[in-house]
């Protein structure tokens, strides 16, 4: 066993590597390009993003689906994450991640864009959608489909669901002495609850949920830099400045140069906004629109709100703390960064990792049965979330890396097939774009 979980690690280590972070960096920068800088839409993308209205076909509004997705995407990795990036690259590592969010947007954008237009109604008249359907139906590749579709539901058991259950049992252990059981049930029922309704269910409860947990976090971020605001024009300037020449070694800190702040600053942005994953664009292709570009547009914000925002708020608190110079490691270094403003901290950390973490169990419950549903039919459905049930308690009671392990590398491999959809298909999301633009350009005038 201890040579498996052992061998998992160097899989994942080297499917995590330099090779998949250059593929999405390229990605993210060749469809920036390639979509006549679609960043500078930004802020129509907002605006429509925050309609509820029906517009077109689907089973949930695009507010509804922006919000189930960045359910999944604002995780752990949004906390624990940046410390890691910090403790491993330095404060330099902030400004890689939230360079990696603002490119990241046109691949948001793009996987968006081609998941509506390529998505399918299925025999129960609900919405079918994803890179499974773009590699298939879009690029005539059924094999690299049912590949990425396979990856999926296996990746959405570990990073979906049990990484996430254990983390929240954990934080209640530590914190509140609450025994790993009570923690289990609770999420379970709660889980059970809100999954076994569908993607209406989801995305009902998720409307609800999202918009206070970021809103809670970001204002109780803020209420920290602000306890702290003298040391903050110095931070910023640290981060900026550490980005592009590394930093020496401090205290306890090992140090980092510029290539450890890039490499870990740019892969742990990845991970935390899944820009490129093709996750995201699953549950997009289930919203109510009448153009795959207006849906797109709303997707794009995900990878703002996640990484451009929530990261950043995060990266400044920790490093603003000063604690990391005393060499603590990720999970370490927040908890003793958010406990250095008593009650206060801590409280806006347990809340924030507590709903970041059960938001991504209920986000990626989708992502995972419509990728059951693509293998093996409607039936598989109901199959799939009874499983996920079951696997959150599971999760929440017992410790298993070699699952995670596991689930990590076919997260990372599920982006090179989704990735490919989007090259290969980089012409289509160009005119669809084009069209969209030039028509509202025309009713306008």
């Amino acid at each position: 066993m201890e040579t498996l979980e052992k061998l998992l690690g160097e899989i994942n280590n080297f499917v995590w590597g330099p090779p998949l972070l250059i593929l999405l960096c390229g990605t993210h920068i060749f469809l920036t390009f390639r979509s006549g800088f679609i960043q500078k839409y930004l802020v129509q993308a907002i605006k429509i993003s925050l309609g509820r209205d029906k517009e077109g076909e689907g089973d949930v509004s695009q507010f509804g689906a922006l919000t189930t997705a960045l359910a999944a995407t604002i995780g752990t990795g949004n906390i624990v994450g940046v410390a890691t990036a910090i403790s491993a690259g330095g404060p330099g590592a902030v400004l890689w991640m939230w360079l990696t969010g603002v490119f990241g947007i046109a691949t948001k954008y793009s996987e968006a864009l081609l998941s509506v237009k390529y998505r399918i109604t299925n025999k129960q008249g609900q919405m079918a959608g994803g890179p499974m359907y773009v590699l298939e139906r879009g690029m005539n590749c059924k094999w690299l489909a049912v590949v990425f579709a396979f990856l999926t539901a296996v990746a959405a058991f570990g990073i979906g669901n049990m990484v996430q259950a254990n983390s929240i049992s954990s934080l209640m252990k530590e914190t509140y002495n609450l025994s790993p059981w009570i923690t289990g049930i609770v999420i379970t029922t709660i889980t059970a609850v809100v999954i076994l309704g569908g993607i209406k269910s989801i995305a009902n409860f998720c409307e609800k949920l999202v918009p206070f947990m970021a809103i809670f976090y970001v204002l109780g971020c803020l209420i920290l830099l602000i306890i702290n605001f003298k040391t903050l024009p110095g931070t910023i300037k640290l981060i900026i400045q550490t980005a592009f020449t590394g930093h020496a070694m401090i205290g306890g800190f090992l140090g980092a140069g510029m290539k450890e702040a890039i490499r870990y600053g740019v892969a742990r942005g990845l991970f935390s906004n899944e820009s490129g994953l093709g996750s995201a664009p699953i549950v997009a292709a289930a919203a109510q629109t009448k153009n795959p570009v207006r849906q797109a547009l709303v997707s794009s914000t995900g990878t703002f709100w996640d990484t451009v925002v929530v990261c950043l708020m995060t990266g400044l608190v920790l490093v603003n703390s000063g604690e990391w110079v005393n060499g603590l490691n990720g999970a370490a270094l927040t908890q003793k960064a958010f406990s250095d403003i008593p009650v206060v901290g801590p409280l806006i950390l347990t809340v924030g990792l507590a709903t970041f973490v059960f938001s991504t169990i209920l986000g990626w419950s989708y992502y995972g049965e419509k990728a059951a549903e693509y293998l093996w039919g409607e039936g598989a459905i109901k199959v799939y979330r009874g499983l996920w049930v079951v696997a959150v308690m599971v999760g929440s009671v017992v410790s298993l890396p070699m699952v995670w392990s596991f689930a990590d590398v076919a997260n990372g491999l599920m982006a090179v097939p989704n990735l490919i959809s989007l090259i290969v298909l980089n012409g289509v999301v160009v005119t669809e774009t084009k069209k969209y633009f030039w028509d509202e350009k025309r009713s306008k005038e």
